[in-house]
């Protein structure tokens, strides 16, 4: 009788009820044999019991592992645009700071990301009144005018939705800037923030940094609505609005109050205080940068920052040994170039705008709707027992 158990033993190695036991016998998922020292007892096939309590554990940790993933957790889609390896930050496997140093633009980088499409097919662009009294307004009725009147992008033709990307892609810099015009978009941004021949290379060089970066909440969110057949301009405005919240996009206005903080007192009071009631120090560390966010090293050794971003950043740097990331360097730009309050989210939306687009097509070509099941915790439904369910 080496391959059975009795009741209790299935029981504790299963984590179930006598009901549900029984129910299992019933559908034929256990074999089950009268005892033979006991008839009004039975035995159960210890190779079925294992076999079950295996495919519940299984079952048990991927809803473990889906869970995890959610959050900062393994990646839950394949692409082959972005990834962030060896403490670098990588464009179809190059390295975007060197892309930043070696003087590409935005565009460049957002025909890369598409995989090189629509380079010299882009059609001529006839430019649209601009709607809203800011940049952040214009952006949002921009995307949302076109995604209600684009037809959906699902069979589409690659090349055709490359090059209504690239159109796609000029609209949003001129809902950014405020101006219709043509060229690429740091020179636009430096006309309409009046900037010189530097500031533009140093809106050039952020914008190349913050074209894509791998799968993060907006991204995510252009390619859910992507995944149902959406437009494109329906998938950015999808990625805008998750932009948008306080802890993705608009980290850079925690970063600003951060900052307020120590104009107020001074950079190390302003680190001592936040340390003393267990708060964080916004504009630093990165989950995916354990050495240090690489875009942020990258554009903050590009020019000098105002003095207290200087001072905050060391005063952070001595008492947590954290580094500075994105936020915080685009903040310190910000500041440094006497741009709008607004700047770093416009130019974050502007450049993100490019990857949004590109994960986009690529999730489209997969074919595949993106539909994750929840795992439910709440209140037992009335009426329901699993042991009844077949």
């Amino acid at each position: 009788m080496a391959d059975w158990m009795d009741a209790d033993q299935a029981l504790e190695r299963l984590g179930i009820r006598p009901q549900t036991l029984y129910a299992y016998v019933s559908r034929g998922r256990i074999e089950a044999t009268a005892h033979p020292q006991d008839p009004r007892r039975s035995l159960y096939r210890a190779s079925d019991v294992a076999a079950l309590a295996q495919k519940k554990a299984r079952g048990r940790r991927a809803a473990d592992v889906a869970a995890e993933a959610i959050a900062w957790g393994e990646p839950v889609l394949p692409s082959a645009i972005t990834t962030v390896a060896g403490g670098k930050l990588w464009y179809r496997g190059r390295d975007a700071v060197q892309l930043a140093e070696q003087g590409l633009t935005l565009e460049n980088v957002a025909r890369l990301l598409r995989r090189g499409h629509g380079v010299a097919l882009k059609a001529a662009r006839q430019a649209e009144p601009l709607i809203g009294d800011t940049a952040r307004q214009r952006l949002f009725l921009t995307l949302a005018t076109r995604a209600g009147r684009e037809p959906p992008a699902r069979g589409r033709a690659p090349l055709a939705l490359a090059m209504e990307a690239a159109d796609l892609l000029e609209a949003i810099v001129d809902a950014a800037t405020g101006q219709a015009g043509e060229g690429p978009a740091h020179l636009r941004f430096a006309a309409a923030w009046g900037l010189d021949t530097q500031g533009a290379d140093l809106i050039r060089r952020a914008l190349v940094l913050l074209a894509d970066h791998e799968l993060n909440a907006s991204t995510f969110a252009a390619r859910v609505a992507a995944s149902t057949g959406a437009s494109l301009s329906a998938a950015c405005l999808a990625g805008l609005s998750a932009l948008s919240g306080p802890l993705h996009g608009g980290m850079a206005a925690r970063v600003e109050a951060f900052v307020e903080e120590a104009e107020r007192s001074d950079p190390a009071q302003a680190v001592a205080a936040r340390l003393s009631r267990g708060a964080s120090m916004p504009g630093f560390d990165h989950p995916l940068y354990p050495d240090g966010d690489p875009r942020a090293a990258a554009l903050l050794a590009t020019f000098e920052p105002p003095a207290l971003l200087a001072e905050l950043r060391a005063a952070t740097e001595r008492a947590t040994g954290l580094s500075p990331n994105i936020d915080f360097a685009l903040v310190s730009l910000a500041r440094a170039l006497s741009l709008p309050a607004d700047a770093p989210f416009i130019l974050f939306a502007t450049a993100r705008s490019a990857g949004w687009t590109a994960h986009a097509i690529e999730q489209l070509q997969s074919g595949r709707l993106i539909r994750p099941r929840a795992r439910y915790v709440g209140p037992a439904p009335e009426g329901y027992s699993p042991s009844s369910s077949s």
